[in-house]
């Protein structure tokens, strides 16, 4: 094959693949002439594909060149041998020598002893490996990049030839006794709260691909642009869209969004697969599912995110190659079912009747899960299960406040949770009513509440929230999905866009917090054991300082006139803070050389969230003009326990003795030293704990923007001659946990805190 295999040969190959599996008759026999052909067409001694089952096992569905003996009777599980490794990392594998491997396992029924090399890609269809596809040889000879490539396209094709043949069909797993359905709960993370009642609808944003091969590439090339304008045009309606929308303000992500859609590295992938004889709908999906897996290997969970907005452009421009309209009518009380979905997608449904979001993927920082907040619309995501168990057209109930989505509920049930929903409307008035006035105590003490943001959509909440200022604005948010930091002039017109949205309230802009697989192009780096504790933040910043000094440039330039607030990320001593103040000085220099006018003021400060700069605050408090307790990453770096591990959150708690012990010490510090503390992490929003940072003497507290109504009415409603004796006393307690203590208290006092 190598060598000699050609793109005409490949395209031919695909041609006689397309015409056995549209043949007519079983669907084994189909599958048998497949593998032969492959077999045949690559020069291998044996082709040989596996099917994913229920239980995630691989089962030998068909073989060329193996003993047909196993054929349905050979399975290996998810990351068993070399099949279930290739199946378990969606990446392909290729060896010269695949019985030197580690993970090669023999199975004798498959008569396997005679062949030595082994290259496998898996088979993708809608995101997902539903088998692995493999040719052995029986010398030892080494695959080189185009052979897998060929494989690759190979097992796509393939792929979609057998979903449209339904040789890989859904499990059915939902359980039911005798005409009684039974009540099913599942449970997930709650990215925006509130309860939904309603009927499920299901997003199906894969779009069947009709026709895989072509024989004219130019024509393929013509329809792919044509394609590509049009989406470019939708992208701009919508964009136009948000700006009109009063519930909007996400226009700045379909901005990014769009960047997608003139990405010429992107383009030329797929031109260049047409060109190799695949038709632009199946050249788009190849080249997404490429891109898609590729992403899904970067340890960092904010860039895999990225995958959703892949995901979405790509079944955009699917569906507009296919012709087809992607409206779907929605019921009046519709609650989406989904494994994820992009934002593109989730504004084409009719906001008006979507009463809440479930998915079975999904993370806080998605940009869906963005603009549902934006548009208020509750989500649930990690729903195990939710394709499998909840039908179109069940009616659910979609609890975000419990993490649970309850099917085929009693009349009690939604009884019960439309009680729920007019109680949140109830409680949301009651937080508008004391929008206006001040977070003050009973006897007289200020809470500063801010907000923390990351999109220029967050600076709504500035309003409706009514908060004092942006305690955290998270400057690495907007170019997440860039493969380069953007260039000065570019962060500059951000950053001018929040000043002028703040309206005067104070910005505190983070510097960037990173890690170097986020910044590709300009930082490569290899995978990280331990990502959180790795090259990143200020870390990664201080060593490429052309990027730290960009942004520095940006803002200052930005201020003009105006108040500059900067905080330095995951500072760990007093030796990287003054080298980032340093670098910060020079181009404050270089900005007034220029002939720039400076701030009207400037403040300097840092994240406190590593627990070894505790044990040098003396030093730090006569540099900084300010420290921000980063609450997250400051508990798991004490307890060295990952935040991100279910199986560890809720086994230590923020309101512990140790916790509240260094956060008084950090108090104590910088207050005696007359420099500003806050505390921006969650912590700050939950109206329990900020009353106990109240009591610490913590009061300026920053959160997301939903957070200000409820703490806003827990300040108001204690006062510090209650509260500050009480939380020193926990000072001295033994419990792990503090809270049920703390929750009898303020109900004993009337304190509004949940």
């Amino acid at each position: 094959m190598s060598g000699s295999f050609s793109a005409g040969d490949l395209r031919r190959m695909l041609s006689r693949l397309r015409d056995v599996m549209a043949g007519v008759g079983a669907v084994q026999g189909r599958l048998d002439k497949v593998v032969a052909l492959i077999a045949q067409d690559l020069r291998a001694d044996v082709c040989s594909c596996y099917v994913m089952r229920a239980g995630e096992v691989l089962e030998l569905f068909a073989t060329f060149g193996l003993s047909q003996k196993a054929v349905h009777q050979t399975r290996l599980r998810v990351g068993e041998g070399l099949v279930g490794e290739i199946a378990a990392h969606a990446r392909p594998l290729a060896l010269a020598d695949a019985w030197s491997h580690p993970q090669f396992v023999y199975r004798p029924e498959t008569g396997e002893d005679f062949f030595r090399s082994l290259m496998g890609v898996p088979m993708i269809q809608a995101g997902r490996v539903i088998g692995v596809l493999v040719v052995q040889t029986k010398d030892e000879r080494p695959f080189n990049d185009w052979e897998v490539e060929t494989l690759e396209t190979v097992a796509m094709v393939i792929a979609e030839l057998m979903a449209a043949t339904q040789v890989v069909k859904r499990e059915e797993l939902f359980q039911s006794e005798g005409n009684v359905t039974l009540l099913v709960r599942l449970s997930g993370a709650s990215l925006h709260p509130g309860v939904g009642i309603g009927v499920a609808v299901m997003h199906k944003p894969h779009v069947r691909i009709g026709r895989l091969v072509s024989d004219d590439p130019v024509t393929e090339q013509y329809r792919l642009h044509t394609a590509l304008n049009a989406l470019r045009q939708e992208v701009d309606a919508l964009i136009d869209g948000s700006r009109e929308d009063a519930e909007g303000g996400y226009g700045d992500i379909l901005e990014v969004y769009r960047m997608f859609a003139d990405d010429r590295g992107w383009i030329s992938k797929i031109s260049d697969v047409i060109s190799s004889g695949l038709t632009a709908d199946a050249a788009v999906q190849k080249v997404h599912d490429d891109t898609r897996l590729k992403m899904m290997q970067i340890n960092d969970p904010i860039l895999r995110e990225r995958v959703q907005d892949l995901d979405d452009l790509a079944n955009r421009l699917l569906s507009i190659l296919a012709g087809g309209d992607k409206k779907t009518e929605l019921p009046d009380n519709a609650i989406l079912i989904c494994r994820s979905i992009g934002p593109t997608e989730l504004l084409d449904y009719d906001r008006k009747k979507l009463k809440g979001l479930v998915m079975e993927e999904g993370s806080p920082t998605m940009h869906a899960a963005v603009v549902a907040k934006a548009l208020d619309i509750p989500v649930l995501a990690q729903v195990v299960g939710a394709l499998t168990r909840i039908d179109a057209l069940d009616q659910i109930v979609l609890d975000a406040n419990a993490g649970q989505v309850i099917l085929h509920p009693s009349e009690e049930v939604i009884e019960a949770y439309s009680a729920a929903v007019d109680a949140r409307a109830k409680q949301k008035a009651a937080y508008a009513a004391v929008r206006d006035l001040p977070a003050v105590t009973k006897d007289g003490v200020k809470v500063s509440l801010n907000i923390n943001a990351g999109f220029l959509l967050d600076m709504q909440g500035l309003a409706d929230a009514n908060a004092d200022g942006i305690g955290l604005y998270r400057t690495e948010m907007p170019f997440l999905a860039m493969p380069t930091l953007p260039d000065v002039t570019a962060q500059l017109a951000l950053y001018r866009q929040v000043i002028e949205g703040a309206k005067g309230k104070p910005v505190t802009f983070r510097t960037l917090d990173v890690g170097g697989d986020k910044i590709a192009a300009a930082t490569v780096t290899g995978p990280e054991d331990n990502p959180a504790m790795g090259w990143r933040s200020i870390r990664l910043t201080l060593d490429r300082p052309a990027l730290l000094r960009q942004q520095l440039r940006a803002m200052i330039k930005a201020t003009e006139g105006e108040t500059l607030r900067v905080m330095f990320p995951m500072i760990a001593n007093i030796a990287e803070f003054d080298a980032a103040r340093r670098i910060f000085d020079l181009e404050m220099v270089r900005h007034v050389r220029d002939g720039g006018r400076p701030p009207k003021s400037v403040k300097v400060g840092t994240m406190l969230e590593v627990p070894s700069l505790i044990w040098q605050l003396d030093a730090l408090v006569k540099r900084a003009n300010f420290v921000s307790i980063g609450t997250n990453d400051l508990m798991q770096f004490m307890y060295a326990s990952d935040r991100g591990n279910t199986k560890l959150a809720h086994r230590y708690d923020t309101l512990s003795p140790a916790v509240l012990t260094v956060l008084n010490q950090i108090v104590q510090k910088c207050t005696a030293a007359g420099i500003e503390v806050s505390v921006c992490g969650e912590m700050a929003g939950n109206p329990l704990d900020a009353i106990v940072l109240v009591g610490l003497g913590c009061t300026n507290l920053s959160m997301s923007a939903i957070a200000i109504g409820p703490v806003r009415a827990a300040v108001r409603s204690a006062a510090m001659k209650d509260i500050q004796p009480f939380v020193r006393n926990l000072l001295n307690a033994e419990d792990s946990s503090l809270r049920e203590r703390v929750r009898a208290f303020a109900r004993d006092r009337g304190i509004a805190a949940g």
